[in-house]
């Protein structure tokens, strides 16, 4: 609104009616052009300094309550909304040193709650906790803001059960607070309280969605176009984002991905360049087995974020006195990266992350993730050095396992419900710990392929982790790898997929390739058959209930099956699996699908053209067919997925599709046929 449209007597009424509706904007419009003419307005000042402290512009909040207070200095009211301002913009340094200012015996208990803020914030909490104690001394103990600071001070030294009675303490004085509830969510989360947890989120996203139509929840899952809302304050307070952040956390955890995924678009809407850091750090992870180098890119964003502020309070001293500043990469940032580069075997860039960041290295991985990507990275270089190191993390964690395992038997003895949840949990603490180190030490031979030494290896460590499922997975694929133990292997691969029987799209495709395999080559070919049907059924299902989704199980299994076959010479039944794994087309074609197809018929072609196999001509019609339905609906099928790391790329151009590669192998066969 301009200033001149405003009438004369009606400035007063109108400033106060834009900040009942929360037009913060407009108001300081106005109020910076009236702030111009008349730079001592005492009132034009204040509420301008409220309204960019409403929009979080807390840097111009702290210069109008700064000239605030230089132009009133009998009113310290304004000097402790100074510091506030500064705080909130991450100059702790600065705004301590104002509060040190405040004599106003009225502002000590205002004042003290918000050193113990700046003490935490700059993780000094022995200065933070003795600050919290003042408080108390002048407070009751039923003060809530005193309450929420002890509890951020525990829940920071990883004390969650002491930090969740302050945060329930809190909200039982206070009432509803999303923000405090939030805080109760989390502590049950630290403490793998799923259930509590979800109920905690549940009820801040109810009342979100009831108090707040306007910032759309849900909306974008459901396909609806909506608007940016923005980082508005109405957001903030209903700690509708740390909710949703959190839910999606707890779901991953519980392995339900998509629901985690969900939980993300089920966010208020806004503009990437409006996402918080730890948004777009959660939005990075659960994208990357779809789209790595997304990932990579937010990642990497992230922690330069993080590197040009640590630069910066380098080169100006004057930044170090001011703290940390606020989150602009969460600490999880760093390791996750590393991991995620392992995991694609980008081995180098993880190595040289690490050199080139060592005070990340130090400040924010721990000593067992430190030895973990250490052992990782020497395995390319020295596969010996590197099974030592895996060994002694072995021998290391290994213990702790069997430690925290006598706990809970010893629990359990008890029937001490308390003892057996904190024995459990410590007991699956250690277990998480445990296996991703076995495993990458098995797979050093499994690499090699050496599938007697990885036996051996899991049985010696059957009595520390034989219950886990990973285990008795990986035990499984070992067996299976070794070609004549197929009936072991059945006796490891059934229970799992038994466990999920009723959810058999929750198994994974290839256990269920591998049991069909078992059952045919043990002559189980009843139980097979039986399974197929069973994942044609659901996959039907499924289909009816999501068209739009893909389902590749029954495919995959096809495909492994064919494979089989056609590894042992029996093309005809072989192949005939490999074009039934595809049907429908539109449905089953993908990258991965057409890379195990296009083998099998490769190998049917070279064989061929060296006279070592005779094919049917109805054989022959099939594949001709076959391959004409590939170009017809593989235009827009990658065959290659485009390398995370790589530059310059063109994944799509027409050379790398189905259609083109179905075309060079039709040319080939008729080729052969002819000659």
């Amino acid at each position: 609104m301009a200033f001149n449209s405003i009438k004369d007597g009606e400035f007063t009424k109108t400033i106060y009616n834009m900040i009942k509706d929360e037009r913060y904007h407009d108001a300081i419009t106005t109020l910076v052009t009236i702030v111009d003419a008349n730079p001592t307005s005492k009132a034009g000042l204040s509420l301008l300094g409220y309204c960019c402290f409403q929009i979080q512009d807390f840097f111009n909040a702290a210069s109008c309550y700064e000239q605030l207070y230089s132009l009133y200095s009998e009113q310290e009211e304004y000097k402790l909304y100074w510091a506030q301002s500064l705080y909130e913009a991450g100059l702790y340094g600065s705004s301590l040193k104002v509060c040190n200012q405040i004599v106003d015996p009225k502002l000590k208990g205002k004042v003290l709650k918000l050193e113990a803020a700046i003490r935490f914030a700059e993780d000094d909490l022995a200065a933070a906790m003795n600050t919290v104690n003042a408080c108390f001394a002048l407070s009751s103990t039923n003060d809530v803001d005193t309450l929420v600071n002890m509890g951020c001070i525990r829940f920071k030294e990883e004390d969650y059960s002491r930090a969740l009675v302050k945060f329930q303490s809190a909200v039982h004085v206070s009432g509803f607070e999303p923000q405090l509830l939030y805080n109760v969510a989390v502590c049950h989360y630290k403490m793998k309280e799923y259930a509590p947890a979800i109920k905690s989120i549940a009820d801040i996203i109810e009342r979100g969605i009831r108090d707040h139509p306007e910032l759309s929840v849900g909306m974008a899952t459901e396909g609806l176009e909506v608007r940016s809302v923005g980082n508005t304050l109405a957001l903030h307070k209903s700690a509708l984002v740390e909710a949703f952040n959190l839910k999606a956390a707890t779901e991953y955890q519980l392995k339900n991905f998509e629901g985690a995924k969900e939980a993300l678009t089920d966010m208020p809407p806004r503009l990437e360049s409006e996402l918080d850091p730890v948004t777009l750090h959660n939005m990075a992870l659960l994208t990357a087995d779809a789209n790595p180098s997304e990932s990579f890119d937010k990642l990497q964003f992230l922690l330069l974020q993080q590197v040009t502020q640590m630069q910066q309070q380098l080169e100006n001293p004057e930044s170090r006195l001011t703290g940390a500043g606020p989150l602009v990469c969460p600490p999880e940032t760093f390791a996750n990266l590393l991991l995620l580069y392992c995991k694609y075997e980008y081995f180098d860039l993880a190595a040289d992350l690490m050199a080139e960041h060592a005070d990340l290295t130090y400040k924010h991985l721990s000593p067992y993730v430190f030895d973990f990507l250490e052992a990782l990275i020497t395995q390319q270089t020295s596969p010996e050095e590197a099974f030592a190191k895996f060994d002694a993390l072995c021998v290391r964690y290994g213990e702790t396992v069997r430690r925290t395992g006598t706990n809970l038997k010893e629990a359990r003895r008890q029937q001490s419900s308390h003892a057996i949840s904190a024995a459990g949990l410590a007991h699956e603490q250690a277990m998480e710990t445990y296996l991703p180190v076995l495993m990458n030490q098995a797979k050093i031979y499994w690499d090699r392929e050496n599938y007697v030494q990885v036996e051996k290896l899991f049985r010696q460590s059957a009595e520390l982790c034989g219950d886990a499922d990973v285990w008795r997975l990986n035990v499984a694929h070992t067996l299976f790898m070794q070609e004549n133990k197929f009936r072991e292997a059945t006796s490891f691969y059934e229970p799992l997929v038994k466990q999920n029987y009723d959810n058999i799209l929750d198994v994974s495709a290839v256990v269920l390739a591998n049991l069909c395999v078992c059952y045919l080559v043990t002559s189980q070919n009843e139980e097979a058959e039986e399974l197929l049907r069973k994942l044609e059924k659901e996959e039907e299902q499924k289909s009816l209930e999501n068209p739009q989704s893909k389902f590749f199980h029954l495919s995959i299994v096809n495909l492994v099956i064919g494979t089989l076959y056609c590894s042992k010479g029996n093309y005809e039944f072989g192949i005939s699996r490999v074009i039934k794994s595809l049907e429908p087309y539109h449905q089953k074609l993908g990258t991965d699908t057409w890379f195990y197809a296009k083998r099998c018929l490769m190998s049917l072609l070279e064989n061929m053209a060296k006279q070592v196999v005779v094919v049917k001509d109805s054989i022959l019609d099939d594949i001709l067919q076959f391959l004409d339905s590939c170009q017809f609906y593989g235009r827009e099928v990658q065959t290659i997925l485009e390398n995370p790391t790589a530059v310059n790329l063109n994944v799509s151009s027409a050379r790398f599709t189905v259609t083109y590669e179905a075309r060079i192998i039709k040319c080939l066969l008729l080729q052969i046929i002819r000659n």
